[in-house]
């Protein structure tokens, strides 16, 4: 079993969103994205099977799709989508998020 403090380890950087690799096993991966207000992580996808969960841990910001549509996120809100489906974040202010992408990529 390991403990991460996640929120001392990894911070905000002013100039684009930062991402930290939190786990990487054969059965998943767990990556922590941190967004300063009006950053924004694009609409992609990946030519890839699997699942992938976006968690709120801190702030609010939008969930994104390739139609142009969003989903309000706040904290709690998990967005749960096969990965190959278009998907990106919008933050409307410091916004924490925890990916998780089963399996890994």
């Amino acid at each position: 079993m390991k403990k991460i403090e996640l929120f001392e380890k990894h911070g905000f950087k002013d100039s684009n969103f930062s991402n930290y690799l939190v786990h990487e096993s054969e059965y998943m991966k767990v990556i922590n994205f941190n967004f300063k207000a009006g950053q924004t992580l694009p609409v992609h996808s990946h030519d890839l099977e699997g699942e992938l969960t976006l968690t709120i841990l801190e702030g609010e910001g939008e969930f994104l799709a390739a139609d142009g549509a969003s989903m309000p996120a706040h904290v709690g809100d998990v967005l749960i989508s096969e990965i190959s489906e278009p998907h990106g974040v919008k933050a409307k202010t410091d916004l924490r998020v925890l990916v998780m992408i089963t399996p890994p990529i």
